[in-house]
């Protein structure tokens, strides 16, 4: 059955759920539940999409948004929705693009940067971590902290926020005391829903429906929505079914050469053969499908180096 609300995973789906001056109200409301008691945001406006970057990369799934707060600071917040195989280093990489841009010609320019935040919404988990939510920023190591407390910020110009949805351990609406709770519950369910339980239903929540909802896309819109969706179901149904291949296939191998030489090393090369296969197939099945090293690029994440490696052999 077809969903009501658009699937916010989705490339061309999160563009319109959060990338749109429609979305200004709900982007706002959910800024400052997400960094409450820290800053308070009081008007934003989405950068130039178009300025030169540093990276060829896809953006269409990176939003530069620049906040002012009540008491006249100003600062700039990335989000980003793309799985990639080293995501910490992508968005460090990303977030310190965002404050070297800042840059200005000539020596009167003393560094004074807006401080930047980067959010990542994830449909998947960093290997090794388990919170849902993990919140980095630079910090003196050798400084001392009180109990209960964190270390404190060495500079507050940098913060990386990471939201690991599938962490997110309230799963009905009755359990939800926040519009936080509620709004992430509402991002990780909508393309399930029918329609805002009762306990979302303020103006916040009325106004997150009504632009996420199918019906309401212009004929332009759908297509370009429908063309999003396909391409992330492939690549959900691709990634399930090589993790499993492959995976399973790594296992056997590594035991095999485990035994054989006696040692763990042969396990661990047999894992990493079976991390290969499992790339080869994700590759092969979209070339399959007519995509190109680029094209294939920008849905898995892979360099168009590593890309080509699988692609041509």
């Amino acid at each position: 059955m077809e969903s009501k609300f658009i699937n916010p995973f989705t490339d061309y789906g999160f563009k319109l759920i959060f990338g749109r001056e429609v979305s200004k109200p709900i982007l706002l409301h959910f800024l400052n539940c997400l960094l409450e008691g820290e800053r308070h945001i009081t008007n934003l406006t989405f950068l130039d999409k178009e300025q030169v970057r540093l990276n060829n990369e896809s953006r269409t799934l990176i939003y530069d948004v620049y906040c002012r707060t009540d008491d006249g600071e100003d600062f700039i917040v990335e989000m980003q929705n793309r799985s990639h195989p080293n995501f910490r280093e992508r968005t460090l990489f990303y977030a310190a693009e965002s404050i070297s841009r800042q840059g200005e010609k000539g020596e009167e320019w003393q560094y004074n940067v807006k401080a930047v935040y980067c959010i990542a919404f994830m449909n998947f988990t960093l290997p090794d971590e388990s919170k849902f939510r993990i919140d980095v920023g630079l910090v003196d190591l050798d400084s001392e902290k009180k109990k209960g407390e964190r270390l404190p910020l060495f500079t507050d110009k940098l913060r990386l926020i990471y939201l690991q949805l599938p962490l997110f351990a309230k799963k009905d609406w009755s359990e939800c005391t926040t519009d936080f709770d509620r709004f992430i519950l509402a991002i990780t369910q909508i393309d399930i829903l029918n329609r805002m339980p009762e306990t979302a239903r303020n103006s916040v929540f009325a106004r997150l429906a009504e632009i996420a909802e199918v019906a309401s896309l212009t004929g332009e819109e759908r297509q370009k929505y429908d063309r999003s969706l396909k391409q992330y179901r492939d690549y959900q149904m691709f990634i399930t079914q090589a993790h499993s291949e492959g995976k399973e296939e790594g296992r056997i191998e590594g035991k095999e050469e485990g035994r054989i030489e006696g040692k763990e090393e042969g396990l661990i090369e047999g894992e990493a053969k079976g991390i290969n296969k499992r790339n080869a197939y994700f590759v092969g099945q979209l070339k399959a499908n007519g995509l190109s090293v680029e094209e294939i690029s920008k849905l898995i994440g892979m360099s168009p180096d590593e890309v080509s490696k699988y692609y041509y052999d």
